[in-house]
This record gives C-alpha cells, structure tokens and sequence, in this order.
C-alpha cells in the first residue's frame, strides 16, 4: 500500500474533538501527535520569520512533514511569469524546515489557462530550485486534458484530486503517478460542509488503491471546524496516517 498522509490546512484543533489530542503542549504539538502531515496555507498571502519556520520544524516530531503553499505573487498576480526572483525567496524560507519538508503546493486561479510554454518555463524553474514532491491545484477546464497532464508528468509534477471537482477528471489525481495530492475543501458547501461515513469509506479505498509511493490528503473544510474530525475518522479507516 503507498504510503498515506492525513492532514489539514493548518492545525486548528476544534472544540469538538479535542479530547481526540493530547491536552498539553502547543496547539500544532497536540495536532502533530495525531497526524503525520499538514498544509501550510499562510504562505500563500504573506513571508514568515526564520523563527517561525524553526519553531514549527523544532516542535514537531521526526516523522512529521508540512506541504507548504506557493505565495499567490507567484500564481495570481504574476500567474507564473518571471517569478525566479520570487522562487528563490519562497523556497530559501521553506527549507528552514529541514527535513520537515514535504511538498510544494501550486494553486493556480480559475482564470489561469493552460499555456504549455510558460507552464513549462515555469515548472522548468521550480525544478531546478526544488528537487521534492510538487502538488498542482489547476481551475481552469483547459489544464484537464492530456498535452497538460504530459506536461506536469515530464515535470514529475503531480494534480491535485480536488473535491468538489470544478470539471470532469479534477476529482482524481493526474499528471505524474508517482505522488498524489487530494485536497478535499468540502461539499456542497465548499469550506463548511462534512464529509459523510460512506463517504470517507470511498475515499479510503482509493487512497489504498492508489499506485502512488506516497500520497497525501488534506481536509481543507476548516471553517465549520470538520476538516478535523473527518481527517481523523479517515486516520482510523486507513489505519495510521
């Protein structure tokens, strides 16, 4: 079976499931002690210290990796164009996590068509910056079809699975099989709703199935608090996490 992380964006513990967390120590130390991964989403509007990055790489246990998002400089205001300068800033405070390191997360905006030249002078860029898992979270309809997905595998670049999925095929991992991404922000009610018992059942079965050697899975429905409580249930159908 691949290797499979469970997680959420950020590591907000809500009331409902606390006592499910140990009761001492910080908030991401108590979520750390449960789950094996989490996704770092505030790199996507701002820079944090070198002392932030140290704290978080310090206080979490040997095992445990953080996917770190793109800065939305990169993706939605240059959407990919001349960003080395802006890579290279990105990537020097990502790595104060050490080997705590997971992923690179690219979001791209709903706007953003699939152009395969700067896709690929993109991705060429991050690649020679970054050798790690990469995650891409495309919106656009043009990104879902095979010169894209050709692209994102000589790049060794995996598709985000994105529910609810905004066009056929976005509900499934694509690009290059080798790592896997699913990034679940809640149903019907995007960042609100619940995922149900049959469900996560299903989405367990394809986390299982999957050829990936590793495969991460986050639980973006934080804004009711369910992200939580899902990621958990899900750690126990898989079994660890």
């Amino acid at each position: 079976m691949t290797d499979v992380r469970i997680g959420t964006a950020g590591w907000t513990i809500p009331r409902a499931v606390a006592e499910a967390f140990p009761a001492g120590g910080s908030g991401l130390q108590r979520y750390a002690a449960r789950f094996s991964a989490a996704e770092i989403n505030t790199t996507f509007y701002r820079s944090h210290r070198a002392t932030t990055y140290e704290r978080w790489r310090q206080t979490t246990p040997e095992g445990f990796r953080f996917a770190v998002k793109t800065p939305r400089t990169i993706t939605h205001d240059r959407r990919l164009a001349d960003t080395d300068g802006m890579l290279d800033a990105f990537l020097a405070e990502a790595r104060l996590l050490g080997q705590k390191l997971g992923p690179v997360l690219v979001q791209l905006p709903p706007s953003l068509g699939f152009d395969a030249a700067a896709a690929g002078r993109f991705f060429a860029g991050l690649r020679t910056r970054f050798d790690g898992p990469v995650a891409c979270e495309p919106r656009h309809l043009s990104w879902f079809d095979a010169a894209a997905d050709d692209l994102m595998r000589g790049f060794e670049v995996a598709r985000v699975a994105a529910d609810p999925a905004r066009h056929p095929g976005a509900g499934s991992p694509g690009g290059w099989s080798g790592f896997a991404y699913w990034r679940l922000h809640g149903s019907p009610r995007m960042y609100y709703s619940a995922y149900d018992e049959a469900w996560l059942e299903g989405l367990a079965a394809q986390l299982r199935a999957h050829p990936a050697r590793e495969t991460w899975c986050v639980f973006d429905n934080t804004t009711s608090g369910a992200a939580a409580a899902n990621a958990l249930r899900l750690r126990d159908l898989i079994g660890g996490g």
